[in-house]
């Protein structure tokens, strides 16, 4: 279980630019639940990723994983339990180094890697049963350069390679976001095929509400740092896109836009 407990975060404190992101904020995440979250542009859903992550400290407040407590737990070593996907296809691969080179490094994760070569021949088997399950026919393409090949392929890729080694969660923030409306489809397929068999406990940012209603087991909307949805089971299940654009319209009026 992931929990975040009392999380407060405050930006630029003690000045005249100081704002709240988030006031003794909750939320807890079972095992295996696959978590879409939705809101408006800074209502505070990539900064939790952020502090799930380790990338920004907390003011105060817990995170832990299982009942520990990693609060002060750094950022790379946070990264050996957690996959995460960036909106941005170039910051999950490495483009000057080859298909197999980028597999072969996501597949010593968390390992040492002492003086021996970089790639494993024996795995170069493996990596191709892989990548033919993506279906984009990466299996036949090992040695070419992952900076040539599409924003899709270097998606599904990253998405692959953030999953190769056992992980207790996968972050996706916004991972279809800059990609054209097919193969963001092709994506999150991929997504929902690897979430499925790996049992993998996810938490997905994403601005496309088709997407917030159609995958995963619960729906949060966020606003202010809050949670203002919160949806599991059969009430997931029952919501419609409608309902949430309802939602986000609600909440602007009372913003007044």
């Amino acid at each position: 279980m992931l929990k975040l407990k009392d999380i407060c975060k405050f930006y630029n404190p003690g000045t005249i630019n100081e704002m709240c992101l988030f006031q003794d904020y909750n939320l807890s995440v079972e095992a295996g639940e696959f978590v879409s979250i939705v809101g408006s542009n800074g209502s505070g859903k990539t900064s939790m990723l952020n502090i799930i992550c380790g990338s920004i400290p907390v003011d105060s407040g817990t995170i832990s994983i299982d009942d520990q407590d990693i609060s002060k737990m750094p950022e790379y070593k946070r990264a050996r339990m957690i996959g995460r996907v960036y909106q941005n296809p170039a910051l999950g691969t490495c483009p000057d180094m080859t298909i197999l080179e980028n597999m072969s490094l996501a597949d010593t994760k968390g390992k040492s890697f002492n003086l021996k070569k970089g790639t494993d021949k024996s795995r170069i088997e493996y990596y191709r049963e892989l990548l033919s399950g993506i279906g984009l026919g990466l299996e036949n393409k090992l040695h070419v350069k992952v900076g040539s090949l599409s924003g899709g392929q270097r998606q599904a890729m990253a998405l692959l390679m953030s999953t190769m080694t056992p992980i207790d969660f996968l972050i996706l923030d916004e991972h279809t976001a800059a990609l054209d409306p097919k193969t963001a489809d092709t994506i999150m397929e991929l997504t929902d095929k690897l979430v499925r068999e790996k049992k993998l406990t996810t938490l997905m940012v994403t601005h496309n509400l088709r997407y917030a209603v159609e995958y995963g087991s619960r729906l949060i909307m966020m606003h202010q740092g809050h949670n203002v949805i919160d949806l599991c089971g059969a009430e997931k299940q029952a919501l419609k896109v409608d309902d949430i654009l309802y939602k986000f319209n609600e909440i602007s009026i009372e913003c007044g836009n």
